[in-house]
């Protein structure tokens, strides 16, 4: 697409790789560029720059906090959020809870993007290490140990673990980025990722533990797989922007180079000194060592890596050799990035090399789909059975909507007579056809599903329900629709306008003489009432189910 007079939005922009990106972006004048980072801090120097080098064409802004977490902890360190027990509950909830459009709008992401509209977002957070790095290796040792010595503060312990699990942060924010996305109108959304390793395998030898590789890194690269396949379903889902991810697999480098003191995550590398040494069984014994503490930090040529922190000469001489992890420059991933953003293609796209390297359906799956069809009826014909929905498939409101489409095919046989239905006629003879139906009136409660009769005041149920409320909820008609076998007239004047809308869409759809333009199958053109095509026509159109790539 083309980017000048865009709105653009890049998060983590003020770090190594989003700047190189949005100077270059700059080049194409945007009517407005936001740069994001977690802290105000680290937006001002970027923003200070881009200032500097924008021309008067593109208006520069920056915003901060923390993206995975509700607008009111934004400014807040994740630690103090989990040390606080209501903060956390409430982190908790937010991330465990049913999503819900409240829930959504509290999230910091979803404010932003419904502040900025933009056009184009480029995402350059590390997600996967934010998530990684929680450490949940260390969070469940403090678990079993709490657990073994029966702490009385045991569920303190078990939230902060949960607090901290990798995939249901991810989901979230996955979630959250999609309807944001949506609502704000985006049009381009491109993900910068990582390998967790650099491109290199499970042999790396730079690692954060005597293990190689350590569990955090590995959890790294996990999530960072993880998020790469929901942005493949995220760019398969209709109503979404054109998605894409582009995944360095080699050390970015680099900032700048320079001299003076060190620091790493904001805190001074101070200075000590050992002239005494201790005996060789006390050395682990922390309370023993006979050092001293100096004056001042301490000081050094170094090669600035960005988020990865300050290197030496020789450590990046080190992580950089060929044949180890190499280099790859922020130019170079930024003017992929553009080309992509372009309509460019650069062959980096990790979502378009899922997509193409998938195996979608056949033509061979299509042609036998047909014969089981046929077998599976033949079956039904000589035992005398007929098989509606046993939901082990899923979600109950797919076997709530077969088995009514089953009342509606015993009631009325076809399509025609289904849409003259009288809804009162047919909620009366479909109480009497379950209670006179003893093997389907079975079949419906044995799997989970309640039955609402004609008028609204009993419900028939089984032991186990498919579908209920949370604890201390009500049943609305939401629940019901999302798994309850409904007896109502309200519910069979919308299956009467249902069948009105297929009736109406397969006559206009062209016919095979007309060329293959038309998704109609045969089966679809047949007047009898057949369930599973029925309901497959509600998800792909009542409930925006269709996939989006065969």
């Amino acid at each position: 697409m083309e980017i000048r007079d865009t709105r653009v939005l890049i998060l983590g922009g003020s770090g190594l790789v989003g700047m190189a990106i949005a100077r270059r972006m700059l080049r194409h004048q945007p009517a407005r560029l936001a740069i994001t980072a977690l802290t105000k801090d680290e937006t001002e120097e970027g923003f200070a720059e881009l200032k500097k080098l924008a021309s008067g064409k593109t208006e520069i802004v920056r915003n901060w906090g923390d993206l995975m977490v509700a607008t009111e902890f934004k400014d807040e360190p994740r630690r103090l959020l989990i040390e606080s027990a209501e903060k956390r509950r409430q982190l908790l909830d937010d991330i465990y809870g049913m999503s819900s459009r409240e829930r959504l709008q509290r999230s910091f992401l979803y404010q932003l993007l419904a502040e900025e509209k933009p056009d184009i977002v480029v995402d350059c957070v590390n997600t996967a290490t934010a998530i990684a790095y929680q450490d949940v290796f260390t969070s469940v040792a403090q678990v079993r140990a709490a657990l073994a010595e029966k702490c009385e503060d045991i569920v303190d312990v078990v939230e902060r673990h949960l607090a901290i699990i990798y995939m249901p942060q991810l989901i979230r924010h996955v979630q959250v980025l999609l309807e944001a996305l949506r609502d704000a109108g985006t049009q381009f959304y491109l993900k910068v990722g990582t390998s967790g390793t650099g491109g290199m395998g499970f042999n790396i030898p730079f690692t954060h533990s005597e293990q190689r590789p350590s569990s955090m890194l590995l959890a790294k690269s996990s999530v960072a797989g993880a998020h790469s396949l929901l942005l493949f379903l995220t760019a398969r889902t209709p109503g979404a922007p054109a998605v894409k991810e582009i995944k360095p697999t080699a050390a970015i480098a680099w900032k700048r180079i320079g001299s003076g003191p060190l620091s790493w995550r904001g805190k001074p590398i101070e200075r000590y000194d050992a002239t005494d040494p201790v005996p060789f069984d006390e050395a682990l014994d922390d309370g023993k060592g006979a050092w001293k503490k100096l004056d001042g930090q301490l000081e050094a040529v170094y090669i600035d890596m960005g988020e990865n922190g300050l290197f030496s000469r020789d450590e990046f001489e080190t992580i950089s050799a060929i044949g180890l992890m190499e280099l790859v420059t922020t130019e170079e991933i930024a003017q992929a990035v553009i080309r992509e953003i372009r309509g460019k293609p650069t062959g980096l796209d990790i979502v378009a090399a899922l997509d193409s390297a998938s195996m979608g359906p056949t033509y061979r799956g299509g042609v036998l789909r047909e014969l089981a069809l046929r077998r599976i009826e033949e079956l039904e014909q000589e035992t005398g059975t007929r098989s509606v929905a046993f939901e082990m498939l899923g979600p109950p409101r797919l076997s709530k909507l077969l088995f009514e489409a089953h009342i509606l095919e015993t009631l009325y046989k076809t399509l025609e007579a289904a849409a003259k239905l009288d809804p009162e006629r047919t909620a009366k003879d479909a109480e009497t056809l379950l209670a006179e139906n003893e093997g389907l009136r079975v079949s419906i409660l044995s799997i989970g599903l309640p039955i609402i009769s004609a008028d609204g005041t009993r419900v028939f149920r089984g032991p186990a329900l498919k579908v209920k409320p949370e604890k201390g909820g009500t049943v609305d008609e939401r629940l019901i629709a999302r798994g309850w076998v409904d007896l109502r007239p309200s519910n069979w004047k919308l299956w009467r306008d249902r069948v009105h809308s297929f009736i109406k869409e397969v006559a206009d759809a062209p016919g095979p003489d007309e060329g293959s333009i038309a998704d109609v199958d045969q089966a679809s053109r047949s007047d009898k009432i057949r369930p599973g095509a029925a309901v497959a026509w509600i998800f792909k159109r009542e409930d925006g189910g269709e996939r989006a790539k065969r």
